[in-house]
């Protein structure tokens, strides 16, 4: 199915046919991720405070809008960035629901996270005004849930185009990712000032790029592969991803804050992503050979 063909009276015409719904959902999860990072440079820069505790205004300019420091600039540009990504979630639902022609998972997943766009606007704003890990916790995997909404969504759209051999292409960038976001870990860098401002963004962009990888190898897998056992090494990149996440954030995010508590936040860490590794060069082999058993058959 195309999501940006046009058919001449059709009344969903005004927006989705002069951009294209595949294209909009592009755009869109381009602005979540770009609001995701800003958020994380915003905190490492310990810029979430910057603009006096205003909210939505920072501390200087006309009627209070606009950053008067370095570090103030960090969380006023996260707060722009995110305002407009909330309106692209919103306009992507509504385009979404308007079209007859969007599949009803698509359709159900950008609704989803536009339910949760508001939510996480909550979130954003109690980062300011009662800063505590609680929820800074629950800004972040809130905006990773929408991530991956969109992310899901951006896929089955873009489904008639992905092939099998895409399967294996998102595994192998996975495999370069995995190494990339624990090498940038503080456990790793040791010392906290090689954990920069810069390193981590740098990590959540790895982080985000490892997130993409396992939801293109899943979901195309379900749709291009046949073989069960390749199925299901493919299927279980999504759940070890989410705990090599979770235990590489929460090893340096955590309450209660103690270094006993942090060891074992990281050696699960490092475990969660040798055996993520181990599954990404078994899932490359498998479907690589799948590939090109389908290959010769059809000769």
């Amino acid at each position: 199915m195309s999501y940006d063909s046009y058919t001449p009276g059709s009344s969903d015409r005004s927006f989705i046919d002069r951009l294209g719904f595949s294209h909009l959902l592009a755009t869109t999860i381009v602005l979540i991720t770009a609001t995701i990072l800003l958020g994380v440079a915003t905190r490492a820069y310990g810029a979430g405070l910057a603009c006096d505790a205003n909210w939505p205004f920072c501390d200087a300019g006309p009627y209070n809008l606009f950053p008067a420091s370095f570090p103030s600039f960090w969380e006023w540009i996260h707060r722009f960035v995110s305002m407009f990504a909330g309106f692209a979630i919103v306009a992507t639902a509504i385009a979404a629901m308007r079209s007859s022609r969007i599949d009803r998972v698509v359709t159900g997943a950008v609704v989803l996270g536009a339910v949760l766009t508001p939510i996480q606007v909550y979130l954003g704003r109690e980062t300011v005004l009662s800063y505590n890990l609680e929820v800074l916790n629950l800004h972040f995997w809130t905006a990773v849930l929408i991530f991956v909404l969109f992310a899901v969504a951006t896929v089955l759209v873009w489904m008639p185009r992905l092939t099998a051999r895409h399967v294996t292409t998102a595994l192998a960038v996975g495999l370069v990712a995995l190494p990339l976001h624990v090498g940038l870990s503080s456990a790793v860098l040791g010392d906290v000032t090689q954990y920069s401002p810069a390193t981590q963004t740098a990590q959540y962009a790895v982080t985000l790029a490892l997130f993409g990888a396992v939801i293109v190898a899943t979901i195309v897998g379900r749709r291009r592969l046949d073989d069960a056992r390749t199925l299901a090494v493919v299927t279980a990149t999504p759940i070890l991803a989410v705990l090599v996440v979770f235990f590489g954030r929460h090893a340096v995010v955590t309450f209660p804050s103690t270094i006993a508590f942090q060891n074992v936040l990281s050696a699960f860490h490092f475990l969660s992503a040798a055996v993520l590794f181990v599954v990404f060069a078994v899932g490359i082999r498998l479907t690589r050979t799948a590939s090109t058993g389908r290959a010769a058959t059809r000769l």
